[in-house]
């Protein structure tokens, strides 16, 4: 992969996406990669095509905004030091703009809501569309996350699908360079509707068997790429997977999840657990896109 591909952060002058761009400067140092601050200047309908079809050309760039993306990397780059930061505005609906910049990127980064968002929802449009259509893994943060917690460990579902196996060579690699533990969740189902106690002893022993060789199969393969990595598998049982990762998710750094699990729809870029995961988790989730 090449070496010049940047940590992407959506900025617009928001609390959202100034906490959002905090979390892409520590992943770029981590990484040692670039940070791009990018600002997509029209509205997310518009796309980059004026609203008015009497208007001749694409609007300029904003001064304000320029000011904002300028003010902002010069603060991230005091703050960490040997960070590169460039900005660029877009003439585009910030979604679409940073899907496509996603193309070249190392990571996407993306605050919950932005300038246009509503308070009602948990995960803005902007948000929704970069989380489901990147071309490389995307970070959604919460605006409740105002501290970056350090010592945490990484947090992964795990189910054998193949887009489990890729959040878990994601997760590994995070947990490697956080230099926290990587915690593999597996979440069976819970024992409510089951009055019969044999129906119950035979779920529990079913479950404990799949958990353990799911569990079992996701650590040998992280351990293959990172010996020296602490692993730990935890399997839980909850009403659902989504329910179950996010109760655990409080006590992590960072939840991955793949696009789909097991039960997943081919035609759904983006499955109901992970849905539920970037609206809910009670840390940032990182969405293991491959990059593409």
């Amino acid at each position: 992969m090449p070496m010049d591909r940047p940590v992407v952060v959506g900025v617009d002058g928001s609390s959202s996406s100034l906490v959002a761009a905090e979390h892409a400067a520590r992943a770029a140092v981590l990484r040692s990669r670039p940070l791009l601050l990018l600002h997509g200047y029209l509205h997310p309908l518009g796309y980059g095509v004026p609203v008015n079809p009497y208007d001749i050309g694409v609007p300029v760039p904003s001064e304000e905004a320029q000011r904002m993306l300028e003010r902002t990397a010069a603060d991230l780059a005091d703050r960490w030091p040997g960070l590169v930061v460039e900005v660029r505005q877009v003439a585009g609906g910030p979604g679409i703009t940073l899907v496509e910049e996603s193309r070249r990127a190392e990571l996407v980064v993306v605050g919950s809501r932005g300038l246009g968002g509503f308070a009602g929802l948990l995960l803005g449009s902007v948000g929704t569309q970069v989380a489901a259509h990147a071309h490389c893994p995307v970070l959604v943060v919460r605006p409740d996350e105002q501290q970056i917690p350090v010592d945490a460990p990484v947090l992964v579902g795990v189910d054998g699908s193949e887009s489990s196996r890729l959040a878990t060579g994601y997760g590994a690699d995070e947990a490697a360079l956080r230099d926290v533990p990587l915690v593999l969740v597996h979440v069976g189902p819970a024992d409510e509707g089951r009055a019969v106690p044999e129906e119950i002893e035979e779920s529990r022993a079913a479950y404990q068997a799949e958990a353990v060789r799911l569990l079992a199969e996701a650590s040998t393969a992280v351990r293959a790429e990172h010996p020296d990595l602490v692993v730990r598998e935890h399997p839980v049982r909850a009403a659902g997977p989504a329910q179950g990762l996010i109760e655990a998710s409080g006590m992590a750094s960072l939840l991955v999840v793949g696009t789909r699990g097991r039960a997943g729809f081919a035609g759904l870029l983006l499955g109901s657990v992970s849905q539920a995961a970037i609206q809910h988790a009670h840390c940032p989730v990182l969405v293991a896109h491959p990059v593409t």
